[in-house]
This record gives structure tokens, sequence and C-alpha cells, in this order.
């Protein structure tokens, strides 16, 4: 393995508010590296990535970093003006899938259902917005693990959810609620792996309901008649392409009470933690977490010479 992959460093922690997960996920996949024979280092990058990555020397990056400064395409187009090859998607689609507004902007023009929104302001009309979109989530536009993420239905909630997203980044959208079950459909490499259907008992699948509840239920296969499941993964598959993803990710989406299913956004690092989806679904098709994460690391071989520009 060593002589196939070289000495692999996965890069964790970072300086984002996803900082702890990351911390998480990263020290399972280095485990799960080391534990298949692979020279493999834990860098956290903390808040100087070349100074942290200098300390080492690597042949290639498993990338765990959750977040602004490691899935927003930063750090790949450092490693690629480096010639170090790395797991996931390239440097612009990983900044296209960070930013929810951009990609689905794309989705819309490719005729993929997502819901309708609206990007907020200091200066926005509450209720103009609440008129218009009904119901809705309020979200921080480049941040993930439902940080910052709340619910409003009156001008005074929408204000109030606009003031806490905007403390997690200074651009902030408002999307239409969907009123339905929510899956996750994870990809690896081309292959799109089992949907799963989330539960949680709280208003919404947040970040207490993602990394911490241990009563959020996880439906892996889900329960979807086989023409909606082959709907919900090919709108996921689709989805996917379009932002120009490789390597590995995670496309959440919304079904309404009418059957139509909804993209919310793609994840081009998810997480891999005891409570994360990916190892979850790939679990399901017998694939385990060293598996996981040694075909995800293969994977990297394959998007060398990336043509991005």
């Amino acid at each position: 393995m060593s002589e196939t992959f070289g000495r692999v460093a996965v890069l964790m922690g970072g300086q984002s508010a996803e900082r702890e997960i990351s911390l998480l996920s990263g020290k399972a996949v280095l485990d799960a590296l080391l534990a298949n024979d692979i020279d493999a280092v834990g860098i956290d990058t903390g808040n100087d990535f070349f100074s942290a990555i200098n300390q080492e020397k690597f042949d290639r990056a498993f990338i765990m970093l959750h977040g602004s400064f490691g899935e927003d395409g930063r750090v790949q187009a450092a490693l690629d003006l480096m010639g170090i090859p790395y797991t996931g998607s390239g440097h612009m689609a990983s900044a296209l899938a960070m930013d929810k507004v951009r990609s689905k902007l794309i989705w819309m023009a490719q005729g993929l259902p997502t819901p309708e929104f609206e990007i907020l302001y200091d200066s926005s009309d509450w209720q103009a917005v609440l008129d218009r979109l009904g119901p809705c989530f309020v979200k921080p536009v480049r941040d993930g693990s439902s940080l910052g993420i709340s619910k409003a239905e009156t001008a005074d909630e929408l204000k109030q959810a606009y003031e806490l997203a905007s403390k997690y980044d200074a651009a902030v959208m408002a999307e239409s609620l969907i009123d339905g079950p929510e899956y996750s459909v994870p990809i690896v490499g081309n292959q799109v792996l089992p949907a799963i259907e989330l539960r949680t008992k709280n208003a919404f699948y947040d970040y207490e309901a993602k990394y911490i509840s241990d009563q959020t239920e996880y439906l892996c296969p889900c329960d979807l008649e086989e023409e909606a499941d082959q709907e919900l993964r090919g709108i996921s598959g689709e989805a996917y392409q379009l932002i120009g993803c490789e390597g590995w990710g995670r496309v959440d989406l919304m079904r309404d009470k009418k059957g139509k299913f909804w993209l919310l956004e793609l994840n081009t690092i998810p997480g891999m933690t005891s409570h994360s989806l990916v190892p979850m679904s790939a679990k399901v098709i017998g694939m385990d977490f060293k598996q996981l994460v040694l075909e995800i690391l293969l994977n990297s071989m394959q998007e060398e010479g990336r043509s991005e520009s």
C-alpha cells in the first residue's frame, strides 16, 4: 500500500466552525488508513495551512477539512499549485458546491428541482420575503453541518434567523420550507450509494441531531418504492455531475407531500464520524469503513492531473 500511495497526509481540524467535527472525522480516517497498512500521518492545519503541511513531507492528501478553508476550494487550489494529489473534488467544484446559492442557480438552469430562495440583507423587507417564499429556512450561504440554520414563519422570526446566520457567514439566504422527509444520498466514485431517510424529533435535522443525539433515526435502505428510489438517486447523481464533483460526496434532499424531491445542497467532504451517513450507506452494500476509506483514496489516483482552470 505504501508503494501505491506513498505517504498520505490526513488534513483535519482547520479553522472553520466545523473544526471539532473535522478532527473526529480525520481521526477516524487516519485510523482506517493505518489499519490498511498505509503510511499515513494526521495534520491539524489549524490557522496556518502552509506552516502546518510544511512540517510533514507527504505524497498525497486525504482531505477531511469541513467548511471554509477546507471544503470551499482554497485548500484544493493550494494543493494543485503544489502538485500534490488529493481526495475529492477539485477547487472549482468545491467552491461551487460550498456556495448554496450558486449551486442552486446551476441546478435551476438545468431544470433540476430545488426550493425557491432569496438572498437576505440588513435592509431586507422581512414580510415581503415571507410573502414570496412562505415559511422558510434561513441559512449561511457558505457553511455546513446545519450551523446557523433556523426556521422562520413570521417577520420577527425571519429577522432573528438572519442575525443568527450572519454570525457564520456574511452571505445569508432564505429558502422555501419543504414539508416532508429528508434524504441523503452518498456518492463514491461513480457509484450512487443507497439513500438514507433521516428522522429526528428536533424541528429539523440540525447540528444536535447530526452529531450528538442518539434519538435520530436513519433508514437505510429507506422504504421508498423502487420508482421513487431510482428518481431520488438519479436526481442526486445529476446534481453531483452538474457541479463537476469527483471522488466522493453527499447530496441532501427533501420530499414534499406530493412526492416530489427537492435538492437542498451538496457536500463535497461529508463527515466520517460514528454518526455519519456515508459510512452507514456504504455498509448496506457490504463496504466496511476500512474499505470505504481505501476506495476514496483510490479515487484520488484517478483525479490526478485535473483539468480545472
